[in-house]
């Protein structure tokens, strides 16, 4: 007999204070159980991470600030734990099961895609649901909830096709989502694109499935962008390892690319030594973090001078990219921050890409893609508009800038 993962509260139907109080330390060791499970996996697969007397290389490192996450029986209070590298790169440990984004949610629609991707069975699902989410859970029975599945590709086909030239849209973020399938020997490859439209407003626009990247199926996710009717975006911002651009260019030719700083920098830095990388970051940092093109030009200059000789791979992946790297010295600079990486994507995704490497759930590749849509729908609804967003209308009328500031007719005609 399959042992439950999820734990019984008995006497749930009353809420009395004394019960209530009871419950919720039964929700809190739920909680506690499952995300102590995530850490320890986390920890397992970092232990080959050594330091050279024998001792872990990746550890605990306490907890995170107490944090209430909001339930069907009320705010239950949860500690996310803390990891440190003592070797090797930095580590993170995200909780799958308790993202920040999802800690005020009471809605089966958020909470029911995070439980089946941490692997909740779909026969514990309904007491994991009244667990989390409440009353509302109440007989959830298994065939319920694969119909509440089935909605999502219902949900998933609908939106795919929604039109998209009701809005202007400025910029847009792309990026590959890997995860592991298991009993399936390739990985799917998410093709994700996120954009800003004319009011600030972070939306997601594609999740299709992809081909390792390749030009190919980026070219058939932005031709259905384009079929839905979507405007030539201004700037588009990625990681320069994929098939993206060359798709880019064929499709919507007239964007602007700017490369990912974040992704540049590690690709950067794995061409150096360990000893050299820390100062090598700062002098990368130097040429992004610049006020104007002038000064990263002389960062960059500096930089190229630095490692050249001893470490050309390096230098050459940063000449490589070089106008792709400073073109958003041509937008407005409150715009700056988010145009240098593709952290919307990254940030919103990267606990996915953490959990589904280690889920023992067994989905399909439609199943997963209707996953991760769910998922950024949930996220989206907690997007915050892009800072300086009433510059994109001058943006998108294509006013000039230089350095981040509007240049005057007379500055343009000097030009």
């Amino acid at each position: 007999m399959t042992k439950s993962n999820v734990i019984d509260l008995a006497g749930r139907e009353e809420d009395k204070d004394p019960l209530t109080a009871l419950l919720r330390t039964g929700a809190r060791t739920l909680i506690h159980n499952a995300v102590e499970a995530e850490l320890k996996e986390v920890l397992e697969s970092h232990r080959d991470r050594r330091l050279e007397d024998g001792r872990a290389g990746v550890v605990r490192n306490g907890y995170q600030p107490e944090r209430q996450l909001q339930t069907g029986i009320g705010p239950v209070t949860v500690r996310i734990p803390k990891v440190r590298a003592k070797t090797g790169e930095p580590v993170t440990f995200r909780s799958a099961l308790v993202p920040p984004y999802v800690r005020k949610t009471k809605s089966l629609e958020a909470a029911l895609p995070w439980l089946y991707l941490k692997g909740i069975s779909t026969g514990e699902m309904s007491e994991a649901l009244e667990v989390l989410v409440g009353p509302q859970a109440r007989g959830l029975s298994a065939a319920t909830v694969a119909r509440l599945k089935k909605t999502w590709g219902q949900e998933y086909s609908t939106w795919r096709d929604s039109p998209l030239d009701r809005d202007k849209w400025a910029y847009i973020w792309a990026d590959g989502v890997y995860s592991g399938l298991r009993s399936q020997e390739d990985k799917l490859c998410a093709l994700v694109i996120i954009g800003v439209n004319e009011h600030g407003q972070k939306r997601l626009l594609a999740v299709e499935d992809g081909v390792r990247e390749s030009t190919q199926s980026w070219r058939e996710v932005l031709l259905k962008l384009k079929g839905r009717g979507m405007n030539v975006p201004k700037l588009a911002i990625g990681d320069g390892a994929m098939g993206f651009w060359a798709a880019l260019e064929e499709v919507y030719g007239k964007t602007r690319q700017q490369r990912c700083w974040m992704h540049k920098t590690m690709n950067i830095l794995n061409c150096l030594p360990k000893s050299s990388q820390p100062k090598a970051k700062g002098m990368l940092h130097e040429i992004w973090q610049a006020e104007t093109r002038a000064a990263a030009e002389k960062a960059f200059t500096l930089f190229v001078h630095t490692y050249e000789a001893k470490y050309p791979k390096a230098t050459r992946k940063l000449q490589t990219d070089h106008d792709e790297l400073l073109a958003f010295y041509d937008f407005p600079a409150m715009h700056w921050q988010s145009l240098r990486t593709t952290n919307p994507i990254e940030s919103t995704f990267g606990t996915i890409r953490h959990r589904t490497k280690r889920s023992k759930g067994c989905l399909s590749r439609d199943g997963m893609l209707h996953m991760m849509f769910k998922l950024g729908q949930c996220a989206e609804q907690k997007w915050r508009r892009l800072r300086g967003y009433q510059s994109l209308g001058q943006v998108i009328a294509n006013v000039k800038f230089k350095d981040g500031i509007e240049e005057s007719e007379s500055d343009q005609k000097v030009a």
